[in-house]
């Protein structure tokens, strides 16, 4: 009986050991690829990720400080689920794919804080990355107030980065900082200060030995602020920051305040080759579904023609716009946007004349529009018309009537809470009268195209508008436009509003016309604003007009084929039975590029790259075997396969 006794004892203790020391768990991709730790050392939360055994994540923070609690110490694991498999399947016109597909395994660790308040950590492990969010599941009445996020990314210190500082609050021209319009900084060592006391933008790239690491965030809503990178990472480890408090909405809060139960947004990891992290969707795949009050059907991508780009103030007026209206109408492009202080020099009786007549012509109409409010001091109108829900409705109103097909709003400035909810707000309200939606000034959309199908694109680049205001901006094209297909363009759509083919005003174009050319298949954006005019459409070549003409206005399918962020990037995206292979050469030296254009199904292949002289463009047919393909300096070339 006693050694009965003691043997039970012993096994006793045992289990109670085993149990104390299970402080670490696990979840791995479908592919077994990747992999995440999630570990309890001293009541503090910590994650770890490896990719096929190595380690790119280490010993990184989780954890939250509400003003009534603080669920980053003091932490208690009370339970973990089964690993389950998640799978979810969508269709997007406004992205890199048609349809697309996500599985998952999922983990959730459930813990308490040292007052005994729950919190949940929710990890998600897709073959293509990592994705995690908190969720408090408590009930209860009062509104609970974030103050900190305690998350991080703790990067081995040999890891490379490209990044984008984020600008000063209520800084620059007429004090619209923030707006995600700043140059990246490239290659840099992992750790290296934010020059902007703000800190980073996301999307943020890295580089760990064979590692490729996209981090950013998403399925951010009305309930959340949008966040960034602190400015100083100590060791590599950078964590999440906060708005500054500046970047608010007619003075309400900046931080994350709700009720309960209440979801943050996703923190999202791509992880494995360039390759696979450029084709990765995971920025869409954790996004809201479209909502369900909004049908997609009423709203479509496409190509617009814009004055201001090159013309700048002067030409918002009737004579111009109509010209515009044939431009498009001639490149058939569904759109022809007209910019700032319309409402003063065309007039609302004069638009909807204009409107008609577009309509005649078979295109449509999109408005610019100031965000107003006390957050920047910008004079163009309309002013004061979106501020409130009964001021939108009555302007929408009025621009259905008159059967306009978008607005463009533009210096939102901040990230903070409020201001989240207000673009919410403007793209709901909007699509009750069928309108599309194109903001700038602007924060970066975080998966938005998928909830809100209105949602046609949003600047937040330094874009071609830069180009034409100093010759420095247009010294780093060839750098910049290379940088942002790994970076900014990645996940959402972005208005940099490319294609200059021929002369800008003042300026000496660093890029080739074949380089510019390739922007119209390299940058992705669900209304492509061209920049080129009706002046320099007339001095290209007939059939790079003709492709223009034909330039499809969504993609079914999008790979890269190679590149090197801040180099080169050569990228094929597919519409209907078509591919368009499109490479940028980022540096002074010509470069060479082997391409198998079997792989693509191809029938025949028709290139349009530089001429020698570096002047205009050539044309030829391609082999469609192994062929050597030539990027001339800071050139490009694009590919129709078919």
């Amino acid at each position: 009986m006693i050694k009965k006794f003691i043997c039970l004892s012993a096994l006793l203790i045992s289990t109670f050991k085993f149990v104390s020391a299970q402080t670490e768990y696990s979840v791995k991709s479908p592919n077994q690829e990747l992999s995440v730790k999630v570990s309890v050392k001293n009541n503090v939360l910590f994650y770890n990720v490896s990719r096929k055994s190595e380690l790119v994540l280490q010993n990184s923070s989780l954890g939250l400080v509400r003003a009534d609690g603080n669920f980053s110490l003091g932490l208690k694991l009370i339970s973990v689920s089964k690993s389950e498999l998640v799978k979810d399947s969508y269709t997007l016109k406004n992205g890199k794919r048609l349809l697309n597909n996500y599985a998952a395994n999922k983990v959730v660790l459930h813990l308490a804080n040292k007052p005994g308040k729950k919190m949940d950590v929710i990890f998600q492990v897709s073959n293509d990355g990592v994705a995690f969010r908190y969720y408090f599941p408590d009930g209860d009445a009062g509104v609970k107030n974030i103050i900190e996020e305690k998350t991080s990314f703790h990067f081995s210190t040999e890891t490379k980065a490209w990044m984008q500082p984020m600008s000063v609050a209520k800084s620059g021209w007429e004090h619209t900082n923030p707006s995600y319009e700043e140059f990246y900084e490239k290659e840099i060592s992992v750790g290296t200060p934010s020059p902007s006391p703000a800190g980073w933008v996301f999307p943020a790239l890295f580089k760990y030995k064979e590692n490729w690491v996209v981090v950013s965030e998403t399925g951010l809503d009305e309930h959340y602020c949008a966040t960034r990178l602190k400015q100083n990472a100590e060791d590599g480890n950078y964590q999440i920051g906060f708005p500054d408090e500046k970047e608010t909405f007619a003075g309400q809060n900046v931080n994350p305040e709700s009720k309960l139960p209440w979801f943050t947004p996703w923190r999202i990891i791509a992880i494995g080759s360039l390759k696979t992290v450029t084709e990765s969707t995971l920025g869409t795949d954790l996004a809201y579904p479209a909502k369900k009050n909004i049908n997609p059907n009423l709203f479509n991508t496409g190509k617009a023609s814009w004055s201001w780009i090159m013309l700048k103030d002067n030409s918002i007026v009737y004579d111009v716009q109509k010209r515009y209206i044939d431009f498009a109408a001639d490149m058939k492009w569904e759109y022809c946007l007209i910019d700032v202080d319309w409402d003063t020099k065309i007039g609302y009786e004069k638009m909807g004349e204009l409107a008609a007549y577009a309509k005649q012509r078979n295109v449509g109409l999109i408005l610019w529009y100031n965000s107003s409010g006390d957050w920047n001091t910008v004079k163009y109108t309309p002013r004061n018309k979106l501020l409130t829900h009964e001021n939108r409705l009555k302007e929408f109103a009025i621009l259905e009537k008159m059967g306009i097909k978008g607005i463009k709003v533009d210096f939102f400035g901040g990230d903070g809470q409020p201001m989240i909810k207000y673009y919410f707000e403007i793209l709901e309200d909007a699509a009750k009268f069928g309108l599309n939606v194109n903001c700038h000034g602007a924060t970066l959309p975080r998966g938005w195209q998928r909830t809100y199908p209105n949602l046609v694109t949003m600047e937040s680049i330094k874009g071609m508008e830069a180009v034409t205001f100093e010759q420095k901006n247009a010294d780093e094209e060839p750098m910049h436009a290379t940088t942002i297909p790994f970076t900014r363009n990645v996940f959402d759509p972005m208005d940099f509003t490319p294609m200059n083919l021929t002369k800008i005003p003042n300026i000496k174009r660093k890029t080739t016309a074949a380089f510019e050319l390739a922007l119209s298949v390299v940058f992705q954006s669900g209304i492509q604003h061209f920049a080129e005019s009706p002046d320099g459409m007339a001095q290209v070549p007939d059939y790079v007009k003709a492709y223009l003409q034909g330039l499809p206005s969504s993609w079914t399918d999008t790979r890269l084929l190679d590149g090197y962020p801040g180099k080169f990037v050569v990228m094929a995206r597919k519409a209907n039975s078509k591919w368009y292979i499109a490479g940028l050469n980022g540096e002074a030296n010509a470069k060479t590029i082997q391409l198998n254009l079997k792989d693509f199904g191809s029938r025949k292949a028709t290139i349009f790259a530089d001429d020698s002289a570096l002047t205009s463009f050539e044309t030829k047919e391609l082999q469609l075997d192994k062929t050597p393909v030539e990027m001339k300096a800071y050139g490009g070339f694009v590919i129709v396969v078919e």
